[in-house]
């Protein structure tokens, strides 16, 4: 009975931690997403604070549901087509909501077939808008991005770039319990088509090669507002991240700017509304 009780136990211990989880601790800071989009919101809005949320291609929904978990007027709809990775956000970050998850909707379906409930703000964050290669179908996702809009809305994106963006390398981050690997397997500069992997690498040694696989087109800052211009939005503001002195890496404080310096890698926001303030 021992024996097997410590079989048991040994089993528990090397069980394979959800590549969801590790995901969320390794990209995600939905607390400091949320707190630029007030700030953007606000500032284009005479200081009132926006009240809705939509996530578009939200995965877990971490940011939907730390949304809501914010203040308790707050309402979001969370929009993927992955059905398994919504259950699991259901499950991990929506239920333990408890009554609040009623004012958090998550839908299974295309980002492109949605228009309402209008919102105050909609983001598409981690690069995921990248899916889109041709100028037509991002310049599509756009028009439905600002047709679901609600009066003074924004629509939010990030975006990252840089010559080590176009290298094909691996970049290491190590965190409590494994360590997080972005790599760059493929770049094609006549076309900027890529692809993307996140491994992770378990403190016990552990693999999980290709948790997540990125076929993407690598879109530029300028292309990215002239698509928005040409979805009809009237005004876009770039927000660039600034660096610690000691390190060089990024210090996330984003500051709004028209020109910057060339460097290796950088990740800025895009907000785009439909006048300027």
């Amino acid at each position: 009975m021992a024996g097997a009780q410590t079989r048991k136990k040994k089993r528990a211990a090397r069980r394979r931690p959800d590549r969801h989880e590790l995901y969320e601790q390794a990209v995600q800071c939905p607390e400091a997403d949320i707190k630029f989009f007030e700030r953007i919101y606000r500032n284009h809005n005479a200081g009132k604070l926006p009240g809705s949320l939509r996530e578009d291609f939200c995965g877990t929904a971490a940011l939907a549901a730390e949304w809501v978990r914010k203040r308790p007027t707050n309402k979001a709809l969370g929009i993927d087509l992955d059905g398994p990775t919504l259950d699991w956000g259901r499950r991990r970050n929506v239920e333990p909501l408890g009554p609040a998850a009623e004012r958090l909707t998550l839908l299974q379906k295309n980002v492109l077939a949605v228009t309402r409930p209008k919102c105050d703000v909609i983001a598409a964050m981690n690069f995921s808008y990248f899916i889109f290669k041709k100028r037509e179908e991002l310049r599509d996702y756009f028009r439905i991005a600002r047709r679901s809009l609600a009066p003074g809305g924004v629509f939010i994106l990030d975006i990252f770039g840089g010559s080590d963006s176009q290298a094909e390398e691996e970049e290491e981050k190590e965190l409590d319990g494994f360590n997080y690997y972005w790599d760059q397997d493929r770049f094609d500069p006549v076309t900027h088509e890529t692809l993307f992997y996140i491994h992770f690498l378990l403190d016990d040694g552990r693999w999980m090669r290709k948790a997540f696989t990125y076929d993407w087109r690598l879109w530029t800052i300028p292309e990215v507002r002239e698509i928005l211009a040409e979805a009809g939005f009237t005004h876009t503001e770039v927000y660039w991240e600034g660096t610690e002195r000691s390190t060089g890496e990024g210090n996330g404080v984003f500051l709004k700017t028209s020109h910057q310096s060339s460097c290796p890698g950088w990740i800025a926001y895009i907000a785009a509304t439909m006048g300027k303030s």
